[in-house]
């Protein structure tokens, strides 16, 4: 098996470094080197959503925000392979990693566990939620298997502590589960006036390693006096802090060194964020110096999560469960032409394609150059052929009448020129009007409707200048650039046809505040979320002029603000009357929210009684442990 491969399950195993110190010690260590965030918001906004949930709900989200999912969730490609093929891959994988048919020397979800190296780490074997509260009986099963029961090993059925799970939502036995563990209760090795070795990293860096990562140079900030390479290091998190101008800042500069006493000024700040324990890659003066690589190797962590990187590529693809209801909520077709309006980095992209069994047409559209190209290696490295994708801001996705004239003039050959001495424009008019009438009679669909503006050169030049024999001596030298390789050349599109998709995806950009591990929102102002809303509204205007009569509108976000969900679905209801809510299959999250909000003359209209139960809201507290997202379906029931 692939040496990376093996590590797959390596993070899960949390194999202690320190033994357990005396009980002043242990007792210095629970109020301080733990992993209890308190998560910071601005004060309207979290008024605001006391408004919407009630106090007590908001700080369960708060809190599950805080901490990664129990689990990881991967979609299996099944033009490729099957879900038992790859629970069988993933077993033996576990095997050479280690861990064996059970996974007795791993904590379960949600149990604390002080590490030992003398005894495995106990549990409970009760799957819990992000709160730690455990999850009804019954109620996790029914979406995520039994982790008991499902594999297709006759031997493995009756490990009551099985780490892979098919997942039991009807349609979705292509979805597997895996579980991981946490939180766990570290020692760090602290002695009486004598702290660890302490590396902070910034708070992305931080989000990564809790779902798994390792500590990359780039995400260091500060690190203690005399770390060298081998040493054991306490890894906490620099969160923002409140600033006397408003603003949120780190209170450090990168390569800060930690004085490890109560009289450095950013000892306080560090209680209560500690979020594992590693070895240390580089010396001090290494990790900040060099400009890449692994500078702290984690070796016991609060959450273990198993790592997917270049393991099964191909055959399956780490997706939130959400996500993967999400293109089955689209419910597309074998045939359709789809478009997925805001497609990087193309997860939703490809199940969709997938669940066509790549039989049709997808247009992937993303404003960003970079972004498309990541959908285009997605889409090859899972095989798919059904995919164009385009560079288009998703405000823009409506071919305006006089773009099209256009087109159709540079696409169309001679019958179209545009010369003035072979045509005159009277003739080019009418013959556009005539095919405009004729629903573009004689031109492919997708050379009309994607408008794209290629860069073909319009004639070949006979001098080269020296600018472009430099360019050609470095492309010799250094090899071709990404954009000259083949199959990785962005289109531009000018915009699509009206109603000429029968489905459109609108994942919104928004605010992302459901996304978790998350250790900081302070960013986020009532503002800022009223234009993320703003914005949303406008892309969701264009997405209904692109669906013909009789399609589907199914739109999406990955935040909890009822402003850019429930609101969003009470516009579109009440601007365009030919919309209606349509039941989800499969439906596993919970009701959206009924009722309004109010504050200083601003009025914002959520759901009505009896559309809560139409559109699928995935709560993070809640005993299905994902990340918090919101899905509504939209039939057009007659002509624009």
């Amino acid at each position: 098996m692939h040496r990376k491969a093996r590590r797959l399950f390596q993070n899960l195993r949390g194999r202690p470094i320190f033994t357990s110190q005396n009980p002043a010690s242990l007792m210095d260590q629970s109020e301080r080197y733990c992993f209890n965030p308190v998560l910071k918001w601005n004060p309207q906004v979290e008024e605001y959503f006391i408004k919407a949930y009630g106090a007590e709900h908001f700080a369960r989200i708060s809190t599950a925000l805080t901490r990664p999912s129990c689990y990881s969730c991967i979609r299996v490609n099944t033009l490729k392979s099957t879900s038992d093929a790859v629970i069988e891959k993933l077993h033996a994988i576990a095997e050479e990693a280690g861990l064996g048919e059970s996974t007795g020397d791993m904590s379960l979800p949600g149990t604390h566990t002080v590490v030992d190296s003398d005894k495995p780490p106990q549990h409970n074997g009760a799957l819990t939620n992000a709160n730690g509260d455990k999850c009804p009986e019954g109620q996790c099963e029914k979406v995520l298997g039994s982790f008991h029961g499902d594999t297709v090993d006759p031997k493995r059925e009756c490990s009551s502590s099985s780490l892979i799970s098919k997942s039991n939502i009807p349609g979705l036995d292509y979805v597997v589960f895996i579980r991981g563990s946490g939180p766990h209760d570290i020692d760090y090795g602290y002695a009486f006036n004598k702290s660890p070795k302490e590396v902070i990293v910034s708070r992305k860096c931080a989000e990564a390693v809790l779902r798994g990562a390792q500590v990359y140079v780039p995400g260091a900030m500060a690190c203690s006096a005399h770390v060298e390479k081998g040493d054991v290091v306490a890894v906490s998190v620099a969160v923002e802090q409140p600033s006397p101008d408003g603003a949120w800042n780190v209170n450090m500069t990168r390569g800060t060194v930690l004085q490890g006493i109560q009289i450095d000024p950013l000892y306080n700040e560090r209680n209560g964020m500690y979020i594992g324990q590693g070895i240390a890659m580089m010396s001090r003066a290494g990790i900040f110096r060099a400009s890449e690589g692994v500078a702290v190797h984690m070796k016991n962590r609060v959450f273990r999560l198993p790592s997917f990187n270049d393991v099964l590529q191909g055959e399956i693809f780490l997706q939130n469960l959400p996500s993967v209801i999400t293109a089955h909520a689209l419910d597309p077709q074998k045939g359709e032409r789809i478009l997925d309006m805001c497609a990087a980095p193309g997860g939703k992209t490809t199940a969709i394609a997938i669940l066509m069994k790549d039989e049709g047409e997808i247009v992937a559209a993303d404003r960003s150059h970079n972004k498309v190209l990541d959908i285009q290696k997605l889409a090859a490295e899972l095989g798919l052929n059904c995919i164009a994708t385009y560079r288009l801001d998703a405000l823009k996705s409506v071919c305006k009448s006089h773009e099209l004239s256009a087109a159709i003039t540079s696409n169309t050959g001679d019958s179209f020129k545009s010369d003035a001495t072979k045509q005159n424009s009277s003739t080019v008019e009418s013959e556009i009007e005539k095919v405009q009438a004729d629903d573009i009679a004689g031109l492919s669909m997708r050379d009309v409707c994607n408008v794209n503006v290629r860069n073909e050169k319009s004639r070949e030049n006979t001098y080269a200048s020296r600018a472009e024999v430099r360019k050609s001596m470095r492309r010799m030298k250094n090899g071709p650039g990404r954009n000259q390789c083949k199959g990785t050349r962005v289109e531009n599109s000018k915009g699509f046809l009206p109603h000429s998709f029968d489905r459109v995806l609108l994942d919104a950009p928004c605010s992302a505040l459901g996304l978790r591990p998350r250790l900081f929102s302070g960013q986020e102002t009532i503002e800022s979320l009223r234009n993320h809303a703003k914005y949303q509204r406008r892309m969701f205007d264009q997405a209904v002029q692109l669906v013909r009569p009789g399609g589907v509108i199914v739109y999406s976000t990955c935040t909890i603000n009822p402003g850019e969900n429930e609101a969003l679905v009470r516009y579109a209801l009440d601007t365009y009357k030919f919309l209606s809510l349509v039941p989800q299959h499969p439906r596993v999250g919970g009701p959206g929210l009924v009722g309004s909000f109010e504050s200083d003359g601003y009025i914002e209209e959520w759901l009505k009684p009896g559309e809560e139960e139409l559109v699928q809201r995935f709560d993070p507290s809640a005993p299905l442990d994902t990340i918090g997202f919101f899905i509504a379906k939209f039939i057009v029931n007659k002509e624009i």
